[in-house]
């Protein structure tokens, strides 16, 4: 099977690694609809009224953010990590570097419903990474990258040096 949620050894990242994080505008955006939510509580309130909605909004607000950033991409000399999944180089039969309508055609109507997808909104471009495993029926797994190119040209360089 080409996922595993088992913790194996991971060697240091050798030629790519990136954490998806939320653009400034999305963290702005963001804090600006709590302030809004919690004024709209606040109004008019008098005591606990007055504060509870700051601090439970705003923190929250925040926490919720950093979490929608949290996902990081990383190509080791064995391993594609995306997250807590894991892919063996090994299976990798290409990796293809897509642009936001390539992105979008891969991901459209047309798309299949086994693939593995991290996909970032925020984030126009990607890689189709097609598998080669006969065990596992996942056809391809697409990822988010804010640089496509590099991310495809690592994973395609470790999977060479592993052959």
């Amino acid at each position: 099977m080409s996922r595993s949620s088992s913790p194996s050894s991971v060697s240091a990242p050798q030629g790519y690694a990136e954490r998806l994080r939320l653009p400034w505008w999305l963290w702005l955006a963001g804090l600006v609809a709590a302030a809004v939510i919690a004024v709209e509580v606040w109004m008019g309130g008098a005591g606990v009224r007055a504060w509870l909605p700051f601090a439970v909004l705003l923190p929250a607000a925040v926490a919720g953010l950093a979490w929608l950033g949290r996902i990081r991409v990383a190509v080791t000399d064995a391993e594609l990590l995306v997250d807590d999944a894991r892919l063996p180089v090994r299976f990798v039969a290409d990796a293809v570097a897509l642009d936001a309508d390539g992105r979008r055609e891969v991901l459209g109507v047309g798309a299949d419903p086994l693939a593995f997808v991290v996909q970032r909104p925020w984030i126009p471009g990607a890689v189709q990474v097609v598998l080669d495993d006969p065990a596992d029926p996942t056809p391809f797994w697409v990822v988010s990258s804010r640089h496509p190119v590099e991310l495809a040209e690592a994973l395609l360089a470790a999977r060479d040096a592993a052959r």
